[in-house]
């Protein structure tokens, strides 16, 4: 059996005063009315103007290197910043994807001319990326996609769709994975790639699909004759699916997969500490517990993947483990305080709790449906 061990990540007094300054940072912005706290922040929570501020300090892209606009910081540094924003439940949707996934994308695979094109502009919160990875039959079973890419002179033509597209109504362009050649039944997972898709591209549409919120966040997004050029491509012709792969470890770990609900713990927190509830709080207490474990582990695995750690095993356990903890929050804060949850709410704790309850279908299906990511974890453990 496969012996699964993440390090454990002490902060430096340095790395502890950047949280210190992260944190005065946003109560600042938070009193100026600049943002107000929301649930899952990290997916709905869309404000470019948010997203220059943080990138004029530096704060997006902070790990890459300099020449790309970056700051070279470490990983832990880029881990403690994200606690502070979705701890604070910041909108920083708008450039999350091209933070967490799409630049280390372009850094590890992209040619020169992508990495000096895409990187600087993520850097500065000036462009925003979505992933084009599920279709309508072809959610957790990705190898049955049927979205095609066919060679012509100069580039590719594209037709298919995506659903479940996060930002695409906000963002400047798609990493999609299509098919570049036939469907083998043998190679299932051979002959797809990974295209830089132009959003605002002729024959590219975007319909929107609604939270039970009515917010506006996943899509469904069509693809007709859309041409993309031969520098668009990421990587290799035909290597996209284990490119999608390594792209997913930096999804499916970081403290995004359990701090969703965490505004609302916090509130909870606080209004049972007023009324010293201490029945009440010994509860909360169980779930700072299993938040504590859970941040250990995430932050284990950052430290691994700055390590260029194979992270696939245990990021998925992080995202299956974190995602139900994320749910837990609100079921156990129902329980605790008499409430009235609405998303129009003037008080805090019912919109928090109306977010949470209703964006709460989708957090074990996004970056991996439960059922596949127990597979993941199944197959790691069982092998030699």
């Amino acid at each position: 059996m496969k012996e699964l061990q993440l390090p454990l990540v002490r902060l430096t007094p340095e790395q502890e005063a950047f949280r210190h300054e992260v944190r005065s940072f946003l109560d600042e912005e938070r009193k100026k009315g600049t943002f107000a706290t929301h649930a899952d922040s990290w997916l709905s929570g869309y404000s470019a103007e948010f997203s220059k501020m943080l990138g004029k300090r530096g704060w997006i892209g902070m790990t890459w290197p300099k020449e790309y606009g970056g700051s070279e910081r470490s990983a832990i540094d880029r881990y403690i910043l994200t606690e502070e924003l979705l701890a604070a439940g910041a909108p920083v949707a708008s450039h999350w994807f091209a933070d967490r996934q799409s630049g280390p994308l372009l850094l590890n695979l992209g040619t020169e001319e992508q990495k000096d094109f895409f990187l600087p502009k993520i850097t500065k919160g000036e462009c925003f990326f979505s992933i084009g990875l599920s279709e309508p039959n072809s959610g957790s079973d990705l190898a049955s996609l049927k979205t095609r890419a066919e060679k012509v002179e100069g580039g590719w033509v594209v037709n298919g769709m995506k659903t479940w597209t996060s930002g695409a109504h906000h963002s400047h362009y798609m990493i999609t994975l299509c098919r570049t050649s036939p469907q083998d039944e043998k190679r299932r997972h051979d002959g797809m790639s990974q295209l830089i898709i132009d959003l605002s591209a002729e024959g590219v549409s975007i319909r929107p699909i609604q939270f039970l919120t009515g917010e506006h966040h996943f899509n469904e997004v069509f693809l007709e004759n859309v041409f993309v050029p031969d520098n668009r491509v990421i990587g290799e012709v035909g290597n996209g699916w284990k490119q999608g792969m390594l792209e997913l470890a930096y999804e499916r770990s970081g403290p995004e997969r359990i701090l969703s609900t965490f505004p609302l713990l916090q509130e909870a927190q606080r209004l049972l500490t007023e009324q010293q509830d201490q029945k009440g709080l010994a509860e909360v207490a169980k779930l700072n517990a299993r938040l504590w474990s859970l941040r250990n582990m995430s932050i284990g695995v950052a430290q691994m993947l700055e390590g260029g750690k194979d992270v696939a095993l245990a990021a998925s356990l992080v995202k299956d483990l974190g995602t139900l903890f994320e749910q837990s929050v609100a079921e156990a804060v129902r329980l605790l305080l008499p409430m009235r949850p609405s998303v129009t709410a003037e008080r805090l704790l019912d919109r928090l709790m109306a977010e949470s309850v209703l964006h709460g279908p989708g957090f074990t299906i996004r970056g991996g449906t439960t059922e596949i990511l127990r597979g993941i974890v199944a197959k790691g453990v069982a092998s030699a």
